[in-house]
């Protein structure tokens, strides 16, 4: 079933996604922590997101994007972990042609916008920190939604070429994917055509959209850190950079793995090919898993929200 269909043909009907190659026979155990991944992601930014409709108190900038966030890692792990599940629980490996295609978009396109949230939430600090008396009149609620809006907006706009370049392209080589999911430069690469087009624009809006982010969410803790040190006391820096710490540790647990993912497809031949596989899953997965955790833990209102919830459950 997984041998290479060398029937010329220009759009198969359907895409086969190996999982992860060389390591088919493991698939079962693999599936053990994708899945408590999975579970972990869905349980905590369903909590995340109902704990801040129902607390009055949550509704606040910081926590209007974190709910951004956890409803984007939502659909990051729902658009890849079911299919995933599939192939590994019950070797369903096919996929439908334009299933393919809107799958790669959602992932992509929401990688983007997962991007974006990160700038923003560091935008949201920046200006808490750096010019705190206008804070409240400066991201306002509408404010907010402009924001949230401009990042999806930019997310959907620069992604959607990527499945129409892909759709056109002949493939009559193989339908055979070696991957767990219909990521752009792995059905890309099936293409019997120059997809010069489709590697130089999937970089260029990596770089638009990471080069920026990153470029701006780095100058802003420049700044803040700048104000914090000028603080006078030990106690209210401390303070003030615990603010800050959940939202490092959410950069981080994002862009590295991304990084080191796309670096490797890209520019690594020596890595072996299920290694990659095995990152490029984890990086959609390993962000929404400890997204709520890490705010869980580090956010004093949300903390205390939950414990709340619990004792409230309990009694």
């Amino acid at each position: 079933m997984l041998g290479p269909n060398s029937t010329a043909f220009t759009n198969p009907s359907t895409f086969i996604l190996m999982g992860i190659p060389g390591l088919e026979d493991l698939h079962i155990w693999i599936s053990i922590p994708f899945c408590s991944m999975y579970v972990i992601a869905l349980m905590g930014n369903m909590l995340i997101l109902f704990i801040i409709k129902t607390e009055t108190a949550l509704h606040e900038p910081m926590f209007y994007f974190l709910s951004m966030l956890a409803i984007t890692d939502l659909i990051l792990s729902t658009s890849t972990l079911p299919k995933m599940l599939g192939i590994f629980w019950f070797n369903y490996h096919e996929i439908d042609f334009h299933a393919c295609l809107t799958q790669m978009f959602f992932i992509h396109a929401f990688s983007g916008v997962e991007s974006g949230l990160l700038l923003a939430m560091a935008l949201d600090r920046y200006v808490a920190i750096c010019n705190p008396l206008r804070h409240s009149s400066i991201l306002t609620n509408s404010a907010v939604a402009q924001v949230g809006t401009v990042v999806l907006l930019r997310g959907l706009v620069l992604v959607t070429p990527h499945p129409f370049l892909v759709g056109r392209w002949p493939y009559c080589r193989t339908n055979v994917v070696p991957h767990t999911y219909c990521e752009h430069m792995a059905v890309v690469k099936l293409a019997c055509a120059d997809i010069s087009v489709n590697s130089l624009y999937s970089l260029a809006v990596i770089i638009l959209i990471v080069g920026t982010d990153v470029t701006c969410i780095s100058l802003s803790y420049v700044q803040i850190l700048r104000t914090v040190f000028s603080l006078p006391s030990k106690d209210a820096r401390s303070k003030t950079l615990s603010t800050c710490g959940s939202h490092v540790c959410v950069i981080l647990t994002f862009y590295i793995p991304a990084l080191f993912s796309f670096l490797t497809h890209r520019f690594s031949k020596h890595i072996p090919r299920h290694i990659h596989i095995l990152l490029a899953s984890m990086y959609l997965l390993v962000p929404p898993m400890l997204n709520p955790i890490i705010y869980g833990v580090r956010t004093k209102q949300i903390r205390k929200c939950v414990l709340k919830l619990l004792m409230n459950n309990i009694s």
